[in-house]
């Protein structure tokens, strides 16, 4: 059995679809055992290998993310946050307030000792299907050389041991695919990326971001935050227009409905609840993300996520790969 936390109290569409997603993931996986948090009357279950514990308190979206951690200590976040630490989950799941959900990683869970920064690794989707991680995604607003180094180092393990792929392809974000572009921060980052050892593949421009070229993405937590909400934006406004354009005319409803499972295809693709929880790596202990929006469906795919990366290796190959390198 494999027991995930998870905050009850998170996100848009809590308490109600969080849920609900859990109880369609136990349903799914016999395997799986969830704890979870949230405040009185908010679970309305039941189910042998779900247990809920009651919280008095919960971090909402605007709060501050650290203030909000040291003084809301019996929130739902921070008590799954700390059921990691305890030992009492393999690993925990909230789609609340991302900042205060790192703020946990760091002060309850901790981070693992020579990582500098953890960052936030996001799975997007690409034309060829295999999908491509994103990193950092925002836990870091400014970084240096050496962060994004450990970004690619941890993805690179990341990537092997719960993707499944032998010798991923990493790629460092800028304005152009010349090894001499961009700012000091990516000119030297291309340096100790490119003496690595890794399957380091030169600079990626963004154009190419949803194209399958590398598996894993590199780029500080400003940029990498700013391309996944583009992404998202343009994703909805495309799906929004092809919609319109199909229920234009009767002639066009003729035509949805031939390509009705073309269209769900594309659909999915373009489908963050498909592609499960983001990861924080460099803390230690298995912490992830999962979409503020996240409903049913995002949930049951973060939990899987969950599971897959609690047993993985992921936390302790990471520090041998440090130690190996200090």
């Amino acid at each position: 059995m494999v027991k995930i936390a998870v905050d009850l109290m998170g996100g848009d569409n809590a308490p109600e679809e969080i849920e609900t997603g859990v109880l369609k993931a136990v349903e799914e996986d016999a395997s799986l055992e969830v704890k979870v948090f949230g405040t009185k009357g908010s679970y309305t279950g039941q189910h042998p290998r779900i247990e809920f514990i009651e919280v008095t308190e919960k971090i909402e979206s605007e709060d501050d993310p650290v203030r909000s951690v040291r003084r809301k200590k019996d929130s739902s976040l921070v008590r799954t946050a700390e059921a990691v630490k305890d030992g009492e989950a393999a690993a925990c799941l909230s789609a609340g307030n991302t900042g205060a959900l790192m703020s946990a990683g760091l002060f309850v869970v901790g981070r693992i000792k020579g990582i500098e920064r953890p960052a936030i690794g996001t799975l997007l989707p690409s034309v060829d299907g295999a999908g491509m991680m994103l990193l950092d995604m925002g836990a870091n607003a400014d970084n240096k050389p050496e962060h994004l180094a450990q970004f690619a180092m941890m993805a690179d393990i990341y990537m092997r041991d719960i993707d499944g792929r032998d010798n991923p392809s990493i790629g460092l974000v800028n304005n152009g695919s010349e090894k001499n572009k961009g700012s000091e921060l990516t000119k030297e980052a291309y340096q100790l990326l490119n003496e690595s050892g890794m399957n380091f593949t030169g600079n990626f421009e963004t154009r190419d971001i949803l194209s399958g070229k590398v598996d894993v993405a590199v780029a500080d937590g400003f940029t990498g935050n700013v391309i996944l909400k583009t992404i998202e934006g343009t994703a909805s406004a495309l799906m929004g227009e092809i919609q319109d354009v199909f229920l234009k005319n009767t002639k066009n409803k003729l035509a949805a409905m031939a390509l009705k499972n073309d269209f769900k295809s594309v659909k999915d693709l373009l489908d963050y609840r498909q592609y499960g929880g983001a990861p924080l790596l460099g803390l230690n202990g298995n912490v992830l993300k999962a979409h503020g929006s996240s409903d049913s469906v995002a949930m049951v795919s973060a939990l899987r996520q969950a599971k897959r990366m609690a047993e993985s290796d992921t936390v302790n190959k990471i520090k041998e790969r440090i130690e190996e390198s200090s």
